[in-house]
């Protein structure tokens, strides 16, 4: 029998109220597609109690922490100091999710701003790496991300990376990594295809942003780990290359940038 290669979801939501009461099912279903490791996201921090028990409850789930930025306008700030102290669990990973959208949340642009800049403060000062959302706001996080850098270095994922090509460009640029979702295995992806496959394969994390965004054949119903191999295959096929040295890959880069997830496991 043939091992199935080995990958990890770096980006789900299983606090959401799509999975309650199912997460041991859900966790069963990603074991059996090879998904060993998922990072459930807070993307609230008065929820963080929440994502930290199921991270705590199952060996395989870890945690990141932060506001998203859809919420910085009605959402108490995060500070620095809070964002440290969470970080002290030894299953939280990530700072984040935070960023920038404009897409929907325009008119609260300077405070998604100062947010964004907190949580790269926190991500600074725990050497952990900050996860960001950004839609419809490609020149300001640029900027912010490029200036913050040049001020004091840190690591970061552009989650669910569907932005343009000069966004990534400035990511990479920057040592970060881009995390490939469920829509780049959309037939009409072409063009975000196209953007992954000139960027570095070590460069490159994989994730569901479950329960949203599941890839074809489940496009359309609810997303969870599991269908990360989906995403993962037709990724493989994108930087032509065999699933199993993609997987491979993959979870080299996953390890490299969530250091302390690769490190929890090392000490397990």
């Amino acid at each position: 029998m043939t091992e199935i290669p080995q990958i990890t979801d770096s980006h789900c939501h299983l606090d959401f109220p799509d999975f309650d009461g199912q997460h041991a099912e859900i966790i069963a279903r990603a074991a059996e597609a090879g998904v060993i490791r998922m990072v459930t996201i807070c993307t609230k921090l008065k929820n963080e109690p929440k994502v930290r028990s199921i991270a705590e409850a199952h060996a395989p789930v870890f945690y990141a922490a932060g506001t998203h930025p859809m919420s910085a306008a009605t959402e108490p700030l995060a500070t620095v100091d809070q964002l440290v102290e969470i970080a002290q669990h030894p299953k939280m990973v990530g700072i984040g999710e935070t960023g920038l959208d404009y897409h929907y949340t325009s008119e609260s642009s300077e405070v998604q701003k100062t947010s964004l800049r907190i949580h790269i403060e926190a991500a600074r000062a725990t050497a952990l790496p900050l996860i960001i959302h950004a839609r419809a706001a490609d020149d300001d996080m640029a900027r912010i991300l490029t200036e913050e850098y040049r001020a004091g270095a840190f690591t970061c994922v552009m989650h669910c990376f569907s932005s343009s090509a000069e966004l990534g460009k400035a990511a990479l640029d920057l040592g970060f990594y881009l995390s490939m979702s469920g829509i780049t295995a959309f037939p009409r992806s072409s063009e975000l295809r196209d953007i992954f496959a000139a960027a570095p394969l070590d460069r490159i994390l994989l994730e569901t942003d479950a329960p949203y965004l599941a890839p074809p054949p489940h496009r359309g119903k609810r997303n969870e780990p599991a269908y990360t191999a989906h995403t993962a295959r037709c990724a493989a096929e994108t930087f032509g290359v065999d699933y199993a040295q993609f997987a491979m890959q993959t979870q080299a880069n996953f390890d490299r940038l969530f250091t302390k997830a690769a490190n929890y496991e090392a000490a397990a």
